[in-house]
């Protein structure tokens, strides 16, 4: 006797209708629907419910395939079971919903037509004398099964409820076999073990090789989790979009892309080596997917590569007459950069391949350096590329990132070279003398490889990293102070120096460039405005104090625009800028020349100083007072002036007794210099001259002669030594109303660097120890031990030089 689910007591009978069922096996107290479409198999269950207990024996068969399976062809041990529930469904199968009841082995085939009929025998499961090992065999499967649904294996919900009021081990081991999903053959071996202990063991391996078998397909699920992200999926809807253009007949994009790099490749005559790695980087993106990370850094790679112009270059126009006709347009005089330009273009005419100059423009702000680049590329017809370094800290601006860097970019050498188009541009390095640098690099030794001739015709991008012949590319750099550029890179450079504007200049240039740009720009005529010399000569002497032309360009503007105002406004139709509509315009003058002194002062002379902007004069005081024999020096001087006072009271204390002073009234007397503008730091060694005039003419009480400016600098011996900067300092003296200027002997040789107008308007004196200073710059008497000696103006006359002198002397000659 059985026990069904509504709880009856069913008797199992000796002979039953058979079901074979397919691809599962059925265990005792399992409650399964089954849908039955065999002929036999239908009347077998039609047998069944026409009997009062329903009951059928459901036997699985070996071959899932078989449609009429022999008596062989099925499994002996099967499950009595009692259908529950029947339902015809419209293609004329039925579906049964059957509960496992017990186990039963068939014994023969009593009727194989219209349906199987066996005998059977009812299968009695011993009871098991480990019932401790039992125990724990159940908590151990119970546990097993838990891990299993964390792995996600798919059970019925309610199954570990169940297997908690579970006592019986046979049952147990039923009940998860029937959830477990096992094989044919692997669940019919288990339901044909009678001992229930066995059956559970069997059940707790099966549980282990799942758990071990869910477990690697949660590491593989978790890796392909990881490995399915967004470029994955994206790749795969790609990889349809393609399929679906491919049947469109739209063709591969990809193929055509790198032919048309491959095309541009071939067609950029690029070296040997360069076009070597431009088609190896292009097979790399060929078997690279496009949405690869990498693919755009290598597709941007080789568009540089493609771009940069590694042997397109323009034709130099080397007809001299021509560039000679630019430069002289485009700028007055700066005659030394256009004679160096033209040597090179009658070089290039001689000889073919010839490396380009590096060439350093040194001046003050305003000159014209970088205009100077623009006009030389407009008379050679070649390309203007211009970069400012100023501010410049990182390495890499010069030479590129790597291309390991997310954004990675070349250098901008690289990038002006794509800029122009070709490879032998007019290139200008603006402000060079500005470079910085920090712990990302140093961009000026950077530049040594750029502006060596040497080496820049293999100048490597860290970018690019394939070298790069920068040797026919004409660099330009400018600066406007060349103590700032570090002295490797100095001695790379061919520097010329461009000094300031005279007055003359400016006013040439005025008229000739600035007036009628002004114009231009300011939308004004030449019958609405017109400029007379004698305004041009009053903004230039009043408004503008430089070296350079900017100043005077914003004035000429501020005049213009303010024209413009009053055409606008119609209350004027033309408007006469003369000295006092100048003054008128733009207000009170923010320059005034400085009077001349109505007599010779004591103790007060004229210096000239040079500074990044041009030249400048400087004048120094002193003053005599009892103390204990020292100097004191104000005015914000630097050390090298300060070591130049005290070298000139040691040779006026040496010399005492040539200059009539008494030595005791000169230990007991305290000197004072100071130099005006103490807001304005001052330093130089060119300053020893000017002191020692003026500490000499306080103590000996002899004026100095107002129309003269004097540089240089002073030994304790009483040597005058060589200055820089002459041109500057003369240009100075000459905006100042400088009549005579004392300089080194030793400069004489840079009197030809100076515009014979200075010269004509100057008398450059050279001179070789302070007493000939003394002699030319002090008036009256000064007593030289016992012989006394007029140094009055008209005793200077043999040792002036005048305008034709000053150029006998450049040519070294001295003038009588």
């Amino acid at each position: 006797m059985v026990t069904n689910y509504d709880g009856e007591q069913v008797e199992i009978p000796s002979t039953l209708p058979m079901l074979p069922v397919r691809d599962i096996v059925v265990f005792p107290y399992m409650i399964i629907p089954l849908f039955v479409g065999r002929d036999s198999s239908i009347k077998a269950v039609e047998e069944a419910l026409s009997r009062s207990d329903r009951l059928i024996l459901l036997a699985s068969q070996k071959d899932i395939s078989d449609e009429h399976p022999s008596p062989d062809g099925i499994y002996q041990t099967g499950t009595v079971a009692m259908i529950m529930r029947m339902r015809k469904l419209p293609d004329g199968r039925i579906k049964i919903l059957t509960q496992g009841l017990c186990k039963a082995k068939i014994n023969e085939f009593k009727s194989r037509d219209p349906f199987y009929e066996v005998g059977i025998e009812r299968i009695n499961e011993p009871v098991s004398p480990r019932l401790s090992e039992a125990e724990a065999l159940m908590r151990t499967v119970r546990e097993q099964l838990e891990r299993v649904i964390s792995l996600g294996k798919s059970l019925a919900p309610d199954i570990l409820m169940v297997l908690d009021d579970i006592t019986d081990p046979g049952r147990m081991a039923d009940l998860v076999a029937s959830n477990l999903g096992l094989k044919v053959s692997e669940a019919q071996t288990i339901l044909e073990t009678p001992d229930a202990f066995d059956r559970l063991m069997k059940i707790h391996e099966a549980l282990a090789r799942e758990i071990e078998v869910l477990t690697l397909q949660a590491k593989i699920r978790s890796q392909a989790k990881d490995e399915m992200q967004k470029s994955q999926k994206e790749y795969f809807l790609r990889e349809q979009m393609r399929a679906i253009k491919s049947e469109l007949g739209d063709g591969d994009s990809k193929s055509e892309e790198i032919n048309e790099l491959r095309e541009k490749v071939a067609k950029c005559m690029m070296p040997p080596e360069v076009e070597a790695e431009a088609m190896k980087q292009l097979g790399r993106l060929e078997r690279m997917h496009p949405d690869a990370s990498e693919a755009s850094m290598l597709r941007s790679y080789i568009d540089w590569l493609i771009e940069t112009p590694w042997t397109k270059q323009t034709k130099d126009n080397l007809e001299l007459k021509h560039a000679k006709e630019i430069l002289d347009d485009d700028h007055h005089n700066l005659d030394k950069v256009k004679e160096r330009i033209l040597e090179y273009l009658a070089v290039r005419k001689l000889k073919d391949k010839m490396k380009g100059p590096i060439l350093c423009l040194s001046g003050p702000p305003g000159v014209g350096k970088t205009s100077l680049g623009r006009s030389i590329a407009r008379a050679m017809g070649r390309e203007f590329v211009r970069i400012s370094l100023g501010g410049v800290k990182d390495e890499a601006e010069i030479r590129g990132h790597r291309r390991t860097y997310v954004g990675a970019l070349p250098g901008r050498i690289v990038q002006g070279m794509k800029q122009a188009g070709t490879n032998n541009p007019i290139f200008v390095l603006d402000e060079i003398d500005k470079l910085g640098n920090d712990f990302r690099g140093d961009p000026a030794s950077a530049l040594l490889e750029v502006l060596d001739p040497e080496q820049n015709n293999t100048f490597r991008d860290h970018y690019l990293n394939v070298p790069l012949d920068l040797s026919n590319v004409l660099f330009i750099a400018t600066c406007n102070d060349l103590g700032a550029i570090p002295s490797a890179l100095r001695d790379r450079m061919e520097v010329i120096t461009i000094p300031g504007y005279t007055e003359e200049e400016k006013f040439f240039i005025g008229k000739k460039y600035t007036i009628p740009k002004q114009v231009t720009e300011n939308g004004l005529t030449a019958g609405q405005i017109e400029f007379t010399d004698e305004g041009v000569r009053a903004v230039i002497q009043g408004y503008t104090r430089e070296a350079g032309l900017r100043n005077l360009e914003r004035q000429m503007g501020t005049l213009c625009r303010k024209t413009a105002r009053l055409v606008a406004e119609g209350k004027t139709e033309k408007t006469l800028i003369d000295a006092a509509t100048v003054a008128k315009l733009l207000g009170p003058a923010p320059f005034i020349r400085e009077e001349e002194q109505e007599t010779d002062e004591i103790g007060i002379a004229t210096g000239l100083a040079w500074t990044a902007v041009g030249g400048e004069i400087l004048y120094v005081e002193t003053t005599a007072i009892k103390g204990k024999g020292g100097i004191t020096l104000t005015g914000q001087l630097g050390d090298v002036m300060k070591e130049s006072a005290h070298a000139a009271l040691g040779y006026i204390r040496w010399k005492a007794k040539d200059f009539g002073l008494d030595e005791d009234t000169l230990a007991n007397t305290d000197i004072h210099v100071h130099y005006p503008q103490g807001g304005i730091p001052k330093d130089g060694p060119s300053a020893g001259i000017t002191m020692a005039t003026a500490i000499v003419s306080r103590l000996t009480g002899t004026p100095i002669r107002k129309d003269v400016a004097m540089t240089g600098e002073i030994t304790l011996t009483g040597r005058v030594l060589p200055i820089g900067g002459l041109k500057e300092k003369a240009l100075a003296a000459m905006r100042h109303g400088v009549k005579t200027v004392i300089i080194p002997d030793k400069n004489k040789k840079d009197l030809e660097d100076i515009p014979a107008e200075v010269r004509d308007q100057l008398n450059f004196v050279p001179v070789k120890t302070l007493d000939e200073v003394l002699e030319i710059a002090l008036v009256h008497k000064v007593k030289h031990g016992d012989d006394t000696k007029e140094a009055k103006t008209k005793s200077t006359t043999r040792r002036r030089m005048g305008g034709a002198a000053a150029a006998a002397a450049a040519k070294g000659r001295t003038a009588a």
